[in-house]
Formats: structure tokens, sequence, C-alpha cells
């Protein structure tokens, strides 16, 4: 899939900005055709050449970008020539789908086993043991705890891991 396809997805657009942040953005969803170095990139794009290398080390610490060191025989300076690897995305944000659903299972065997107790006041919730170790009364303001019923979000985590289980194509 090419550069420019990919990056007109949403989906993608939201993983590279979640990636580099808003200053880095531009240079993500820019890429340029074979290679360049950072400062071509910050000239090119109008931006800060610290925000542009920042954006290009967090694509490289996710096999996003690699780059090529090339010794100035005069004068002895490093140059780095950046090349983009966009073809890793999808298989990255598959890995972050396998991650989430984990992190979601862990979440809903947690929901599952224990028992919760609400502040009606502040909204702060506790664990059985922690509400007990309380009296169960609030620390903030002493109101008197109330039991919790957590049945709606283990549906919502549920859901959600089906949803993520039907995209990974995994069984149900």
């Amino acid at each position: 899939m090419a550069f420019e396809e990919l990056l007109e997805d949403p989906v993608i657009q939201k993983y590279l900005n979640e990636l580099v942040g808003p200053k880095g953005m531009p240079v993500a969803a820019a890429p340029p055709d074979g290679e360049v170095t950072d400062e071509e990139l910050a000239e090119r794009l109008g931006l800060e050449l610290n925000d542009v290398r920042r954006a290009l080390f967090i694509l490289y610490e996710n096999d996003l970008a690699s780059y090529r060191r090339v010794r100035d025989e005069d004068s002895g300076w490093l140059t780095y020539l950046w090349t983009f690897e966009y073809e890793h995305i999808p298989g990255n944000l598959h890995e972050e789908m396998e991650r989430l659903l984990e992190a979601l299972e862990e979440r809903r065997e947690y929901e599952l086993n224990n028992e919760f107790y609400l502040c009606p006041e502040c909204s702060i919730r506790f664990e059985f043991g922690e509400a007990m170790d309380l009296g169960f009364s609030c620390p903030e303001c002493g109101s008197q705890l109330e039991a919790m019923g957590n049945d709606e979000l283990i549906g919502a985590v549920d859901e959600r891991i089906g949803e993520l289980r039907n995209e990974l194509g995994l069984a149900t």
C-alpha cells in the first residue's frame, strides 16, 4: 500500500498523531520519497529542527523510519539520511490491538473478581478491602460509601473484547 493511501485512513492518521504528537504530525504526514535529512525536512515543512528530530526518532523507535549515516570526508560530520517505512504500520496496529485485547481481558478479570464501593459525593471508587479499612466512609468528604455494581462496565468491556477478537480474526 502506498504512503498516500495509508495516510488517508483516519485510523492510521490517529495512530501517527498518537505516536509523534501535533508538532511531529507534519513530519509523519508528509513522508518524502527516498532519503532525506532532518535539516531538509525541517526547512521543507517550516518546523523547528528539534521537533523534526524528535518525530523521526519516535518513528524510528516504532520501525516506521530508518536512517543511514554518511560521514563528510572534509569536515568529518555525520549526516543522517532518513527513509520512511510505513509498510510496517498495519503490523504495528495489529500488535497494538493485541495489547489492547490483553489489557481489556485483564481488566475484565479484575472487575469480575472484586467488589467495589463508591462515594456518592466524590465519585471515588474503592475496592472492598480499601472500603473496609476506611470504615466504609469516604476519606475525602466523610460520606458513607455505597456498594457499586459494575455489570454495565463488564458488559461494555465484553463488547469491546468481542469487537477486537473479531477484528483480529480470533474465535470468540
